[in-house]
């Protein structure tokens, strides 16, 4: 027989005991994506028209390669926390459920690694 009360079980805790931290890491990214999608979009539109080695010379800056690895690290934790959140939701299998958030973390890491690395690699000259 359980003689906590409801509130004392459901108290900042999910099913792993982590569901107030995973839903807060997914508003603070959520919040910080604003103005760096803001400032990715600007930038596109103040890009079209140039081209290859301006857009090169453009990533060369160095604040600007910190604000888009910022942006990008960003980006895909959000999108993996989103899509995980999703998967847990409405996957009823167990073992459907477990691949697929691991497929999901493993995109999502690959492709963000890639985009990062692709853009220090730019940054520093290597490209």
């Amino acid at each position: 027989m359980n003689y906590r009360n409801p509130l004392a079980n459901a108290r900042g805790l999910g099913a792993a005991g982590r569901g107030f931290q995973r839903w807060w890491l997914q508003r603070v990214t959520a919040v910080a994506l604003v103005p760096l999608t803001v400032w990715f979009v600007w930038s596109l539109a103040v890009m079209s028209g140039r081209g290859y080695e301006s857009v090169i010379h453009w990533i060369r800056t160095p604040w600007i390669a910190i604000v888009l690895l910022l942006f990008l690290g960003n980006l895909f934790y959000h999108t993996q926390a989103g899509l995980r959140e999703v998967a847990e939701d409405y996957v009823g299998n167990e073992l459907a459920k477990l691949l697929t958030v691991l497929l999901i973390q493993f995109i999502c890491a690959v492709v963000g690694a890639a985009a990062m690395f692709a853009v220090l690699l730019i940054a520093i000259g290597g490209a």
